[in-house]
């Protein structure tokens, strides 16, 4: 399904023919939720970096591992279902069937799920190393909010 359809679903038009457009939740309401749904299915290392001053196409990554191919699978969906309970579609999904890496992309919000040594070797962190970053403790249970700088 392509953008053009999912926002269609968005809108509904008014008695007069015009549209209404349905308000969606803001980037960082959306980053907490993703966070909440992958700190659920035990994702490791999550990370959040702030890449809207420094992306034309993004305002935040969330970056996390999971320690099999199975559990990978398992926080992509868990966003997934997290995210359509507001309403929420990607505008993409890739790599789900073979759990390596996982790229969401919601549209502001564009979330890369990792097997642990796929992480490793393309070091994303790395490349993004001049947007500021939040890093989530792997005991957290709940994020509550995001940090200022976020």
């Amino acid at each position: 399904m392509d953008g053009r359809l999912r926002q269609r679903d968005r809108e509904k038009e008014d008695e007069e023919g015009g549209l209404i457009r349905k308000k969606e939740p803001d980037s960082r309401t959306r980053v907490l939720r993703c966070i909440n749904a992958a700190l659920e299915k035990k994702a490791k290392d999550l990370v959040i970096l702030n890449v809207k001053e420094i992306s034309a196409f993004a305002d935040y990554f969330i970056i996390c591992s999971g320690t099999s191919d199975r559990q990978v699978r398992a926080i992509a969906a868990a966003i997934q279902e997290n995210l359509k309970t507001a309403d929420i579609l990607p505008l993409g999904v890739e790599g789900e069937a073979a759990g390596q890496w996982v790229l969401m992309d919601y549209d502001d919000v564009i979330i890369h799920i990792f097997l642990a040594p796929v992480r490793t070797f393309y070091d994303l962190e790395r490349l993004w190393s001049e947007a500021p970053r939040m890093d989530i403790p792997d005991e957290t249970v709940t994020l509550k909010a995001l940090t200022k700088e976020m």
